[in-house]
């Protein structure tokens, strides 16, 4: 199987990573083409199309002038993994993975990204910041949902075949995800749900079911969970299957604290 997360806002090219192998995006070429259109707005086309802070238009202004396309090590590069930090990679806890843990998460995890495309955890990313709902016109494409097409569903459906495997556990947010809906037609998809109790009601809380995606994540990977059937085992941070609440596809974990 093959899990998919979306990136993070939140960066953290600071905390040094040691004697880890690395890998090169499978999308370069076509990073740089968005990273040429976006060196030619200014800070404020940039705060527009984004709708960020003028601080944060600038910072992500100098990213792009800055940005290479590199292929190796740097310290502008850094493997994606470690860099995005957040509600879900703090669930990940991915400073707790070992090399093992790090060899099976290069083949069945991957990780959406509105400029790489689609990600491998060891890739070297640089810096930037371009999530999968901007509207980024190019020539060819209206926004980065056009722009990626089915390029990183393709690459998906690659990597399971390489696997010998059809099913997509999908952890990722509704907006990273709508980059590869037609996954729902092609593979054996899965996404999980889950809930906390909140004023006598199971409901839907961002935070926890963030974090809850990246624990979910890890448990997969250092399990080396192989089985649809066996999701059902999940139980970190106190959450355990309903079966009664579980639909087709769609199993459901919930928390009573």
């Amino acid at each position: 199987m093959i899990i998919l997360l979306s990136p993070a806002k939140t960066l953290d090219y600071e905390t040094p990573v040691n004697d880890i192998s690395y890998s090169i995006p499978s999308f370069l070429p076509k990073s740089k083409d968005l990273i040429k259109t976006l060196r030619d707005k200014d800070p404020e086309e940039i705060s527009n199309l984004m709708k960020i802070s003028e601080k944060l238009a600038l910072l992500n202004t100098e990213r792009y002038k800055s940005w290479k396309g590199l292929k190796k090590e740097s310290s502008h590069s850094k493997q994606a993994i470690f860099v995005f930090k957040g509600d879900v990679y703090q669930g990940l806890n991915i400073e707790e993975f070992n090399k093992k843990d790090l060899t099976y998460s290069q083949n069945h995890l991957r990780l959406l990204s509105g400029l790489y495309g689609v990600l491998k955890p060891l890739d070297l990313i640089e810096p930037y910041r371009l999530e999968m709902g901007t509207k980024l016109e190019m020539p060819q494409s209206k926004n980065l949902y056009d722009f990626w097409q089915d390029d990183i569903a393709q690459q998906i459906l690659d990597d399971l075949k390489a696997l010998k495997s059809n099913t997509v556990i999908n952890l990722a947010s509704n907006e990273y995800f709508s980059s590869v809906k037609s996954l729902e037609k092609n593979t054996n998809l899965i996404s999980p749900v889950f809930k906390d109790l909140s004023k006598g009601k199971y409901k839907i809380i961002s935070f926890y079911a963030k974090k809850a995606r990246g624990l979910m994540t890890s448990w997969i990977l250092k399990n080396k969970i192989k089985e649809e059937k066996d999701l059902a085992n999940f139980n970190m941070d106190g959450y355990y299957f309903s079966e009664k609440d579980t639909s087709e596809n769609s199993p459901v974990f919930l928390r009573d604290h």
